[in-house]
């Protein structure tokens, strides 16, 4: 059996509502969690050094606040694939921090997405394409 994708917070960096009618403001996603976990997940220094450049930093340290996870740095520190202390509060945040329960809210709407066991609801209501 196919094992679904749980809600990690890469997965929020990149989550959007603009698909909403009347919605050009749909990022980021805020997060109300009822139920997060932290699952250990193996560490690969590579993968973490790639995502740096490609995530937005500002919502990634959002996203761990409005979760009350351990804070990362304001901004990636100065050669962070040689820091692998910096790589694995990243990977942390990114990779083993799962919301199993509650909201994704949009931020120029409201719209709540349910996230239920682990899996975000992002289909609209006919009313809303």
């Amino acid at each position: 059996m196919k094992k679904l994708p749980i809600m990690k917070l890469l997965t929020h960096n990149m989550l959007t509502s603009n698909i909403i009618k009347g919605v050009t403001k749909g990022y980021p996603l805020g997060i109300v969690a009822s139920k997060v976990e932290v699952k250990e997940v193996d560490f690969n220094p590579d993968f973490i050094s790639r995502m740096i450049p490609k995530v937005d930093w500002k919502v990634l340290c959002g996203a761990v606040q409005q979760l009350s996870q351990p804070d990362l740095p304001a901004e990636p520190v100065e050669n962070y694939k040689d820091n692998e202390e910096f790589l694995k509060q990243v990977h942390n945040a990114l990779m083993q921090v799962e919301v199993i329960e509650g909201n994704l809210v949009c931020p120029e709407s409201g719209r709540h997405f349910p996230i239920s066991n682990g899996i975000p609801n992002m289909l609209l209501k006919e009313d809303e394409v």
